[in-house]
């Protein structure tokens, strides 16, 4: 504040020697513009000087308060000399630590950063995984369709009968295609109901596996030797 007041005090100063060297130039008649100036730089002046002496007066007493403290601390750093040593190493200690506490907050909040990327990431990809397995589902119905649209006629295989030996039959009955696509019907319905997230990939290799195996076994059955 008292430096500030005394800029403005010196520019206000130099305003009024302006005002009055214009003022003096027209001495045979009085300018209102001069004379108003004159009077607006004087004002001036004495404001920047009202404020350059209450700043200065407050700089005396803050600076007299500054003296006195400082004493104050001569005082008892003599009086409390061997207190001042005895805790001096909990006070640099008290230094250290604060600064390794400083450094540990910062590598908590990289790597709750870290956590809240990753976080976002695996959530990303969970959503592919469910886009994926919805893909998979979609294809499996579309051949489940496809099966179930093909001609009547070729489900089954005529049986062949043999000229010479009379009604004796030749060839093998092929298990029908509507059961097989019943199988597979009620497999995926049961894959679909079980499963509403990527799960279902883990145990879709054994589950079909399985599934084959047993449709091979009544294959078997059905068929048997001509």
């Amino acid at each position: 504040r008292y430096e500030r007041a005394v800029s403005m005090h010196n520019a206000a100063r130099e305003m009024v020697f302006v005002a009055e060297q214009g003022v003096m130039a027209d001495k045979n008649r009085l300018d209102p513009t001069w004379q108003e100036m004159l009077n607006h730089a004087t004002c001036k002046v004495n404001e920047a000087e009202e404020e350059r002496l209450r700043s200065e007066r407050e700089h005396q007493r803050v600076t007299q308060l500054c003296q006195q403290a400082e004493a104050k601390v001569q005082a008892l750093q003599k009086s409390l000399k061997r207190v001042i040593v005895k805790s001096k190493p909990y006070f640099e200690l008290k230094a250290q630590f604060n600064q390794i506490l400083e450094e540990h907050k910062a590598k908590v909040t990289a790597l709750e950063r870290s956590v809240s990327q990753a976080k976002t990431r695996y959530s990303v990809a969970l959503r592919n995984l469910e886009q994926i397995s919805e893909q998979i589902h979609a294809r499996r119905l579309q051949r489940l369709i496809v099966r179930r649209a093909s001609p009547v006629g070729a489900e089954t295989s005529p049986r062949h009968t043999g000229t010479e030996g009379g009604d004796t039959n030749l060839g093998v009955e092929c298990p029908p295609s509507d059961t097989l696509s019943v199988l597979s019907l009620q497999t995926i319905a049961s894959d679909l109901q079980k499963f509403d997230s990527v799960e279902h990939l883990l145990g879709l290799s054994d589950a079909t596996s399985l599934n084959n195996d047993e449709l091979e076994e009544r294959e078997q059955r059905r068929g048997g030797p001509g």
